[in-house]
């Protein structure tokens, strides 16, 4: 009996220790994986800038900038997780084999992604937009273009909302580039009086355009007789401006032939209803 009893506390030492043992190798790993994390990481941010001035450095184009360095941190990522992965003792031919045996569902999950993907290079290729555009897509998408990642196009708006817009959708959108040309045409339909003098009324814009050297003399500007509405005659006026100074010539011309009007004593109309009683 009591070599029984001796035996068995032999066999329950040598069980401890090894359980102590395998709680070391454990608590080693596991110490080691965490240090490759935090060093890992501080490495991916370091390559990430390390890239970005490559990229920048050889001025490649900012819509391909954006795409690529988002492409190269999911990468590095991805290395860091299967670096990490490894050293806490997962074999990764394993784990590789239960991703290859789950492909269908991940693939399944994943098409929409790949769609995005599929349509960002897409975007990159044939370029309807690129980084600082100012476009409205099919989708409702509108806003400045400030990144094109791998799956998404980044925009912001004019009062200064985020939208992130499937790159898959985007590729295959209307999309209006209102930045993608030099040059825009603005136009203005100035109603006045019937009665008032055509060819003081057409002055009044003309002075205005001549004056302002934002405008273009090439186009011609345009200036003629409109429409004859039901309350007013109608002053079609159209310039040609650089896309930049579009809406600062827009509403500063809506402002200068308001107030000249007014001093020229050419009055606008008002809607009128004559009712013939017999």
């Amino acid at each position: 009996m009591f070599l029984l009893a001796t035996e068995a506390g032999a066999q329950l030492g040598t069980a401890l220790e090894k359980l102590i043992e395998s709680a070391f190798q454990l608590g080693e790993r596991v110490l080691a994986a965490l240090v490759i994390l935090i060093v890992g990481k501080f490495l991916v941010n370091w390559l990430n800038r390390i890239f970005a001035g490559i990229l920048e450095k050889r001025k490649v184009d900012a819509s391909i900038q954006t795409f690529l360095k988002s492409m190269v941190n999911i990468l590095l990522l991805i290395m860091l997780a299967l670096a990490v992965i490894g050293k806490l003792g997962i074999e990764l031919t394993g784990f590789a084999a239960l991703l290859a045996s789950a492909g269908v569902a991940i693939g399944m999950a994943l098409s929409g992604n790949l769609q995005n993907f599929a349509g960002g290079l897409i975007i990159l290729l044939f370029r309807p937009y690129k980084v600082g555009d100012y476009i409205v897509a099919s989708t409702g998408a509108e806003g400045t273009v400030k990144e094109i990642q791998i799956f998404h196009t980044v925009l912001t708006t004019t009062d200064n909302k985020v939208i992130y817009a499937p790159n898959g959708a985007m590729s295959s959108a209307l999309v209006t580039n209102f930045s993608r040309l030099d040059t825009r045409r603005i136009e203005w339909n100035f109603g006045v009086e019937y009665g008032e003098e055509f060819s003081k009324v057409e002055r009044v814009p003309r002075e205005i355009i001549a004056a302002d050297k934002r405008i273009l003399n090439t186009p011609a500007p345009f200036i003629e007789l409109g429409e004859l509405a039901a309350s007013s005659v109608n002053i079609k006026v159209r310039v040609w401006v650089n896309s930049g100074d579009y809406w600062d010539v827009y509403f500063g011309m809506n402002q200068t032939v308001y107030n000249t009007f007014n001093q020229e004593g050419i009055n606008f109309p008002f809607p009128q209803l004559t009712v013939h009683q017999s």
